[in-house]
């Protein structure tokens, strides 16, 4: 059956029908955004689904501006944007937010860690009628492949915190993996998370604005090139000010979502 998409022309507030949007942060990522954008436009288009791929270039100091300029000679759905400073993912992430074209939005790792497999599995999700697709890394089904035992010992009791306070049995909160409708984006406003905890920004106020989201297992390999950006260090005060912010939302403001359904 052929795709039924909306031409660019018509693009507006719901964004273009059909498309969906990919948004990579890269940062110094010359290295790993060949294969990355390459794997993700091959299966993509294998499954039938109409995309974009919007790299943004987040004032990288290699070659990854020039990459991705050869880039898009070669993969007719990928463009780029480049990021103004201050650099950091969640700025990064933010601008790609602000000008993605498609009807949903999935936010992917440059360094090729995200399976782009899970990507279509999201993508069907949204078509049984989900506001979101969540990955876990953690449930049956998924893999993870040279997952640092630092972060592991991190990752897990933090995600189990972050459930048991906003009563989920979603696992996997802090993996930046994950897809959205535009109407979810634009109803989690305002960010204000700007750098790896919009990671957990997201997804919470979806859960505590009353958005329905579906769990997929998903696989996750470890960077083969280049140095990771996010750092354990900066956990700390940003990731728990973001947890505890849409916690009090989740409590303090259910009647403003608790029909959100029902709209």
């Amino acid at each position: 059956m052929a795709l039924e998409v909306r031409s660019l022309a018509e693009w507006d507030a719901d964004g273009v029908v059909g498309l969906l949007s990919v948004v990579i942060p890269a940062h110094n990522e010359e290295d790993h955004i060949p294969s990355t954008v390459r794997d993700l436009h091959t299966t993509l288009t294998a499954a039938n689904i109409a995309h974009e791929i919007l790299v943004v270039n987040d004032n990288s100091r290699d070659a990854t501006e020039d990459v991705l300029k050869r880039l898009t000679a070669e993969i007719p759905t990928l463009r780029y944007i480049n990021n103004t400073p201050p650099n950091g993912f969640g700025f990064a992430v933010r601008a790609g937010l602000s000008a993605f074209k498609g009807e949903a939005v999935a936010i992917v790792m440059a360094d090729g860690s995200d399976a782009p497999a899970d990507l279509v599995a999201y993508w069907r999700k949204l078509q049984e009628g989900y506001d979101c697709a969540f990955g876990s890394r953690f449930v049956r089904g998924a893999t993870t492949t040279g997952y640092p035992l630092p972060k592991l010992l991190m990752n897990r009791p933090a995600n189990f915190f972050i459930g048991t306070l906003f009563w989920t049995s979603y696992n996997d909160v802090t993996n930046a993996f994950k897809l959205y409708r535009r109407s979810v984006i634009a109803g989690v406003q305002p960010l204000l998370a700007y750098h790896f905890n919009l990671t957990l920004e997201l997804p919470l106020k979806s859960i505590a604005r009353g958005y329905r989201f579906a769990v997929v297992p998903t696989s996750w390999a470890n960077r083969t090139q280049g140095v990771s950006k996010f750092k354990l260090k900066d956990m700390g005060s940003p990731y728990l000010f973001i947890v505890l912010y849409c916690y009090l939302e989740k409590y303090l403001s259910r009647e403003d979502y608790r029909n959100r359904t029902d709209l």
